[in-house]
């Protein structure tokens, strides 16, 4: 229809056959693009250099450009070695950097020794328009790969995320030939979809110089059938909306000997993640369809995240298995109903009895997603507490629930005196509505915690929720007035309900930036 604005994910013999097929394309190309900018904004690590151009720094060669000299005409920065002139030239985006090379015959022999940072974002002209379609994007890919072809290598660092590479799958190969030949060191490769299953070539996996690899909107090749191919180097992997089949991604991490973060996100056919590994520092998976993690051994895991995944059939329960992590210090956020904690082979639920082989000591931080109006689920939230008994700050989303199904009946006791969250230090309690569930846990936490240092309720955002502000505040100092603690702080959340998607870039579970200034303080008596 004239007038309407391009797909910008899929072109228009794929729009019609979508169309035929009863899809409505709109729709599906809408959502495919709130994927990518979830992607690209919260999932993806950042360039490490600007795209806006360099101001304040004038880059001349006096001995050949007499009409720009320096103040007192003397070509200071011309004067400095070779390896520092290139090293300032690593830190500039692709571009800027291609410029110097217009200055002089040293310049040129600089830039194409340096190790450049290519950033396809970079590469649009001042027209081009944001999000790229498949009509505009042939400009793009083919900029990447005269930047590709022309500079000798070692690329430092390589994002390409603009290409619809579906159609474009030839250009595709030949970079990653390119990049495996000049020794690109981390590596950002997304696909624009349509279609979301792409198949990444073989090549990918030849490029030993990586340190980094993110890819997104891909369909992984055969990894059994990859002989001999490693990343001997690498340290941190994202794979994120990929198309992968069972023992994929252990096979991967079986290839990087010193890899210490791995970052799964949108998997959908059911993950059954086995790790061994003795270099693991750090694992989060988030949106994802996952049957079981178990942790076989690794010696060296620092946290382990899972943030939004499930298990393949309703009223089946993702297992979480712990057998040798000791360095393992951060947990979460499990869900009581939707998780199953196993550790040294105990299924922990209500009832099992603590044994020595049965407990992480080693858990400072636990992260928790809770329907505090389903009883057997709230009670989960000691019993978690008593298998990792060194547990001193707890973080708590409240999961909404559409009906009460019980009285609340918390029963928090290790033994006749301690208590299981008597060693709390901090809590952070979020999507706070004001239940009489939610109430009755705060009360007896406040009560519990004997060494509470500081705590910090979030309240849910007001335009989900039916309950008046001043009312839930009040509930929270009444149900702060039992507690030793300090300083007791409420916020109010401004996110979509249930909070906001899960970052692969949060340094912590609750960052500070998402709320607003603190509306009530609590000084403890």
């Amino acid at each position: 229809m004239a007038g309407r604005p391009p797909f910008t994910n899929m072109d228009r013999d794929t729009a019609a056959a979508l169309r035929r097929s009863g899809f409505n394309p709109r729709k599906l190309d809408g959502a495919a693009e709130q994927l990518c900018t979830y992607i690209y904004t919260e999932l993806l690590p950042a360039p490490p250099v600007s795209g806006a151009p360099v101001r304040g720094l004038v880059i001349t060669d006096a001995a050949h450009d007499p009409a720009l000299p320096a103040a007192d005409g003397v070509d200071r920065l011309s004067a400095l070695p070779d390896t520092l002139l290139r090293h300032i030239l690593s830190r500039l985006a692709v571009t800027d950097a291609a410029r110097t090379a217009a200055l002089a015959s040293r310049w040129r022999r600089l830039w194409l020794s340096a190790e450049p940072v290519l950033v396809d974002t970079f590469l649009r002209p001042d027209d081009y328009l944001w999000p790229p379609t498949p009509a505009n994007t042939p400009a793009i890919t083919a900029a990447v790969s005269g930047i590709l072809e022309a500079h000798l290598g070692p690329f430092r660092c390589v994002h390409l995320t603009c290409s619809h590479m579906g159609a474009h799958r030839a250009q595709l190969a030949r970079w990653l030939q390119l990049l495996a030949a000049k020794g690109v060191q981390e590596l950002v490769l997304v696909n624009r979809p349509w279609p979301f299953d792409v198949p990444l070539p073989d090549t990918l996996f030849g490029i030993s110089t990586l340190v980094r690899l993110y890819i997104g909107l891909w369909k992984l090749p055969d990894t059994a059938g990859l002989r001999g191919a490693s990343f001997p180097h690498l340290r941190e992997l994202g794979i994120c909306t990929v198309v992968m089949e069972q023992g994929d991604v252990d096979s991967i991490v079986a290839r990087c000997p010193v890899l210490e973060i791995l970052n799964i996100q949108g998997c959908h056919m059911g993950l059954r993640l086995r790790l061994v590994s003795q270099s693991l520092r750090c694992v989060q998976v988030c949106s994802s369809v996952v049957e079981s993690i178990m942790v076989v051994k690794a010696p060296c895991l620092e946290r382990l995240v899972l943030e939004g995944c499930r298990h393949t059939a309703a009223g089946l329960s993702t297992r979480v298995s712990i057998a040798d992590a000791p360095k393992l210090h951060s947990i979460g956020s499990l869900e009581p109903g939707n998780h199953v904690l196993e550790i040294g082979g105990t299924i922990i639920m209500a009832g099992v009895k603590v044994s020595r082989s049965s407990i992480l000591t080693s858990i400072r931080t636990l992260s928790l997603h809770v329907r505090f109006a389903v009883p057997s689920e709230a009670n989960m939230v000691s019993t978690y507490l008593q298998f990792c008994p060194n547990v001193v700050r707890l973080h708590i989303t409240s999961r909404k629930c559409s009906q009460h199904t019980g009285n609340l009946m918390l029963n928090c006791k290790l033994g006749p005196t301690d208590s299981a969250m008597s060693r709390i230090k901090v809590m952070y309690f979020r999507e706070f509505r004001g239940e009489q569930s939610e109430i009755a846990f705060l009360k007896l936490f406040y009560k519990s915690a004997k060494v509470l240092e500081a705590a910090v309720v979030i309240m849910a955002d007001p335009c989900f929720t039916p309950f008046r502000e001043d009312v839930a505040f009040s509930k929270v100092w009444q149900a702060s007035e039992v507690s030793r603690c300090q300083l007791i702080s409420v916020h109010l959340g401004t996110g979509p309900e249930g909070g906001k998607a899960w970052s692969l870039k949060n340094e912590s579970y609750f960052p500070s930036e998402e709320l607003l200034p603190v509306k009530i303080i609590s000084l403890g008596q």
